[in-house]
């Protein structure tokens, strides 16, 4: 008799009600009464298709039960070049297979939470933030997550509060044939101020599925800049969901790094609620060998007087596949808007794809707003210029793509990940020159 593939591993449970249940009994009744929900969900949702639009180009060959759900965390991985680059911050997290490992900060006015032991209602911010933007029915990674997150962190800014320095999230997959919900929820009360760094790892050839949420609710005034710095390993399927709602005349500023994982998709929906409210996402993402990057990014203007701008760039070289889809909604009421959505991508390879779908839909009168996009190889233009004087066809190549990434290197809203992420994007392609893959 051939185990199922959970029972193979001594310290994960399956995903069903049993799972549930046991939660419950240690949990306060809000809490359980959410992952009921989230359960009830699981249960009549199926796993998507490239036959939906939201899912088109991605082919998920496998169901999430086939995997388990750690009872334990696993040992923490080493520190990887991310994380030893980054010598002052105000505090750090680790979340290692879902589970809250770790986490301090001590600037005053600044909480951080954790999910896991709460048996009472007494944390009215855990109970009032987590699991509150992301609805369960959004698709079969929600509704598990809801059902099944064993723990969480919650990053609580008081009012007036001003963080410094950033606050490190270091999350972690490390178990073989897994699955885990990692979860972030980010609170800023009126005119708090915080950086957060968020570094997402696990070890090459381990096969496991992740579906992280960051949940993040910019109050008043407030201003929030978030990087997030994905290193999945090869074999690592993660499917990201993640929301921001802004309030009056607050900033949310966010940036992305993509580089690893066998798929990595980040589905991200921002709502810019509160009048003078402003969002900008810049980011890069860079795929090799069979990677699938997938970005899906929904702005929703509410407010009046509003202004958000989404500029990534990206480049796939191998067989690597990128898709990036892009709305931008100009509600009835939300006059004055102003509104920008670019997307760049590099074709290095005659087997890689990138498809870009940048879209707007616009409500009222009395807007700014526009879009861009581009697919292609290296210019030979700029390629017959640098060989003109003297570079090499590598070298021209590799200058060209450095200039390319750097632009939104520089422009990550928290400094302090630079080297290694310039460092990381120069390695994947000189490998592939070296390799003779280019």
């Amino acid at each position: 008799m051939t185990l199922p593939r959970f029972q193979e591993i001594l310290t994960v449970r399956p995903l069903d009600h049993t799972t549930v249940e046991r939660a419950a009994e240690t949990a306060p009744s809000w809490l359980a009464d959410l992952r009921q929900t989230g359960f009830d969900y699981f249960e009549k949702l199926s796993m998507p298709t490239g036959a939906e639009e939201e899912w088109r180009y991605v082919d998920l060959d496998f169901q999430l039960t086939d995997f388990g759900l750690p009872d334990v965390a696993g040992m923490s991985l080493a520190a990887d070049s991310d994380l030893s680059s980054l010598t002052e911050y105000a505090g750090i997290a680790r979340i290692v297979d879902g589970f809250v490992v770790d986490a301090y900060c001590d600037t005053p006015g600044v909480t951080v939470s954790k999910l896991a032991g709460q048996i009472d209602d007494g944390d009215p911010v855990l109970r009032d933030s987590l699991g509150r933007m992301i609805p369960p029915d959004l698709d079969i990674f929600a509704a598990a997550h809801r059902a099944f997150a064993t723990d969480g962190l919650v990053l609580h800014v008081g009012r007036g509060v001003v963080v410094e320095q950033p606050i490190v999230v270091d999350m972690q997959v490390t178990q073989a044939e897994s699955v885990s919900f990692p979860h972030l929820s980010v609170v800023l009360d009126t005119n708090a101020e915080v950086s957060v760094i968020v570094i997402m790892r696990s070890p090459d050839g381990q096969r496991s599925v992740v579906v992280p949420q960051l949940e993040l609710a910019v109050g008043d005034g407030a201003r929030l800049k978030l990087v997030t710095s994905q290193h999945w390993g090869d074999a690592t399927t993660a499917i990201a969901q993640q929301r921001m709602v802004l309030g009056r005349d607050s900033t949310g500023r966010l940036g992305e790094v993509g580089l690893g994982g066998q798929l990595g998709r980040l589905d991200l929906n921002v709502d810019l609620v509160g009048d003078g409210s402003s969002s900008e996402l810049v980011g890069l993402y860079f795929g090799d060998g069979e990677q699938v990057f997938d970005y899906r990014v929904v702005v929703n203007h509410h407010g009046k007087n509003t202004r958000s701008d989404v500029f990534l760039k990206g480049a796939v070289e191998d067989q690597a596949e990128s898709v990036f889809s892009g709305l931008l909604k100009i509600w009835p009421d939300a006059t004055r808007t102003s509104t920008f959505e670019t997307n760049r991508n590099l074709v290095l390879s005659d087997g890689a794809k990138a498809h870009s779908v940048p879209n707007l839909e616009i409500l009222c009168d009395d807007v700014i707003c526009g879009h861009g996009s581009s697919v292609g190889p290296l210019e030979e233009e700029h390629m017959y210029y640098l060989m003109s004087r003297g570079l090499s066809h590598e070298r021209a190549q590799r200058v060209l793509i450095r200039g390319f990434f750097d632009e939104m290197i520089q422009r990550l809203p928290v400094s302090g990940l630079e080297e290694p992420v310039r460092a990381a994007v120069t390695a994947k392609f000189i490998t592939a020159q070296l390799e003779g893959r280019l």
